[in-house]
């Protein structure tokens, strides 16, 4: 979808007589249905300043010119387009523009990342050169025609308002990778963006090129298929067994079955902690893209989505897998089964609203399954840690009834963390009191539990686990405020437990905190961990759960001021006091409970409660007690036979 398209000559007319944000505003109020003409204006003087450009008696007054390109399936925009021929082939050039005056170098990530002032404040973002790379290779990789016919794509950033200075970050050899591939134009170098565009665009567009860009049949490239299986092979990580396999073919069966009969459908995928949904949403994911059809990985929580698209990532290119790992507040705008399959991981953790505000949309499940032919939806009511999530088995079926949607359904019941049983997962219910098990005092297997005296040894006890694969961390329940001013140094202390000499850091907002080799001295919280699994995890239980006459109990106001899961709360307790209790308490003993089952083979704990610490190490002891009874009565049983 394009917001405004002309030609060369339209273009500039259109500036010169102060017509442009009146073109601006109405096609996007008649297209996109919301936006205001302040907004607008922000473009105003970087349109001004690419006119100013396009002045070259040698770039053709024919050439075509888009402004605001929405890429297909996607939500990313191409500020501005010019298309022409070379005298033998076709070529489309990107432009990013960007507004900012500074720019700061970030060496700690991947050399994509740079610190500007955006939206208010400093903050991370993508360098401007890899930016508009990615959008021509996204492009390239799902827009057929552009691949067959072929339009040539060539990407580059202006920065109109950047002062070229010494020792210049934004061009920086961290980032000549990303430079090479998409050239950065900054202040005073307008005749150099001028030189780049004519190189390419020497006549005029005579072949709708940005006509066949903006409809070209969605279809993953070959080499985006043939890399995806490749980097699956031999890779045990996401190895399917058991039932996983199972449900995995009855939901491509059911799929194709739907595609083939032009029928919606929806999937709807049961499983607890540990049960292999994410190794199955890859798999489908992967799959799918193989047999040419258009999907997506979505979850609401970005850590899953960081980390499966770093783990992927092999000799394929990192913009490739990125577009194929979407939030899910991206689909409120889409079209009507944009995509073949929408794969939704952790759908327990879906809004209702989406948006920075919790303004957009009307119903996350709703727009997902509008947008797509299949829905798949992996879900896990237990793990509903927010006041925010609303997805539920019961709304996923009420919005499937409402259009006419075919819903299928597949269970995971083999557990494949803690050290693969759910016995370990039935008693934590029975110990944190979320529902009574027939596993009181068993384990049903051999997993390392342990209650520590201070949070020191546990973090020595995690440190030394993870000397042997980068696969053991330190979490925390969310009882300690995030330090704005400290979110990207390690120096900067967030939880302090003062009685044992005791500081760690939130995880850091620079990193992939599941991945990184040093940030097993930070605290991964429910809302990096979620998801994820690792060998050894070590919890610190905070002030919100509490052991008080013979019971566990949860506070809500232990929680930090930080803490976004329980926003509302208040009110709500005025308001609806017995519906917020109960809600409020479910929220934090699931938080811990998704905490403590996040290592397959074992789980440390420390607790600032004194009477909690001791009610879980009385649970251990009947443990032991049980076992030590059962094998009394073998010995014995043995003895009799022979």
């Amino acid at each position: 979808m394009i917001i405004y398209e002309s030609t060369t000559t339209g273009f500039l007319a259109d500036v010169e007589n102060e017509k442009i944000v009146d073109r601006l505003y109405d096609v996007y109020q008649k297209k996109i249905g919301r936006t205001s003409r302040s907004e607008i204006r922000s473009w105003d003087h970087s349109l001004q300043r690419m006119s100013n450009v396009l002045r070259d008696r040698e770039i053709p007054r024919d050439a075509a010119v888009a402004i605001e390109f929405k890429i297909p399936n996607t939500g990313k925009r191409v500020d501005f387009i010019i298309a022409g021929n070379d005298g033998n082939n076709d070529h489309a050039v990107i432009v990013e523009l960007k507004q900012w005056e500074t720019v700061q170098k970030n060496e700690r990530l991947d050399a994509v990342v740079v610190e500007t002032f955006v939206g208010g404040g400093t903050r991370q973002t993508t360098h401007p050169s890899y930016q508009a790379w990615s959008y021509a290779s996204l492009i390239e990789d799902f827009n057929q025609d552009v691949r067959e016919i072929p339009i040539n794509l060539k990407p580059c950033a202006y920065l109109h308002n950047y002062l070229i200075q010494e020792n210049d970050p934004l061009t920086d050899n961290h980032y000549a990778e990303h430079i090479e591939k998409a050239p950065v134009f900054r202040k005073g170098e307008m005749d150099k963006l001028r030189s780049y565009i004519k190189k390419y665009i020497k006549y005029g567009d005579k072949n709708n090129i940005i006509f066949k860009i903006d409809n070209g049949r969605i279809k993953p490239s070959k080499s985006l298929q043939d890399s995806m299986a490749s980097m699956l092979q031999g890779n045990e990580e996401f190895v399917m067994i058991d039932d996983q396999k199972v449900v995995y073919e009855q939901i491509l069966h059911y799929a194709k079955d739907c595609i083939t009969t032009n029928e919606k459908g929806v999937f709807i995928v049961k499983g607890g902690p540990g049960t292999g949904k994410s190794v199955l949403a890859i798999n489908l994911l992967v799959q799918m893209i193989q047999d040419d059809y258009f999907a997506m990985y979505v979850t609401k929580n970005s850590a899953p989505r960081d980390v499966y698209a770093a783990r992927l990532k092999g000799t394929m290119k990192k913009k490739s897998i990125d577009n194929l790992f979407k939030g899910s507040g991206s689909f409120h705008a889409a079209d009507k089964n944009e995509f073949d399959m929408l794969i939704v991981d952790e759908a327990h953790r879906l809004n209702e609203k989406s948006g920075l505000f919790s303004n957009l949309g009307e119903n996350q499940v709703k727009e997902l399954m509008h947008s797509s032919k299949i829905s798949v939806f992996f879900i896990d009511e237990a793990q509903k840690v927010t006041m925010k999530d609303i997805g539920s088995l019961e709304l996923i079926k009420k919005f499937a009834d409402e259009l006419g949607v075919k819903v299928f359904e597949g269970e995971l019941a083999s557990q494949f963390r803690c050290d693969g049983s759910d016995g370990y997962i039935a008693w934590l219910d029975d110990v944190l009191e979320i529902r009574e098990t027939a596993n009181e005092n068993d384990l049903g297997m051999d997993y390392d539990f342990q209650v520590l005296d201070t949070p020191n040894k546990l973090l020595d006890i995690i440190v030394e686990k993870n000397k042997v694969n980068n696969k053991a961390r330190v979490v925390a329940g969310y009882c300690w405020d995030w330090i704005s001013d400290g979110k990207n140094s390690q120096d900067v202390h967030d939880i302090v437990i003062p009685n044992h000499n005791f500081s760690i850091s939130w995880n850091l907002g620079n990193d992939i905190w599941a991945l990184s080799d040093t940030s097993i001295y930070e605290a991964g919280c429910i809302h990096t961990c979620q998801g994820l699994e690792f060998d050894y995890v070590g919890v610190i239980i905070g002030d919100d759960l509490r052991y008080e006459n013979g019971q566990v109990i949860t506070d809500y106001t232990k929680r930090a001021k930080t803490d976004q899961s329980i926003k509302g709360i208040k009110k709500k307790m005025k308001e609806f006091p017995e519906v917020a209790t109960k809600q409020v308490d479910q929220i934090i003993r699931n938080t811990y409970r998704t905490l403590m089952t996040r290592g397959q083979k074992g789980c440390y704990v420390y607790c600032t409660d004194d009477a909690l610490a001791g009610y879980l190490r009385e649970r251990i002891k009947r443990l032991y007690e049980e076992q030590l009874e059962v094998r009394t009565l073998l010995v014995a049983e043995n003895k009799e036979t022979y």
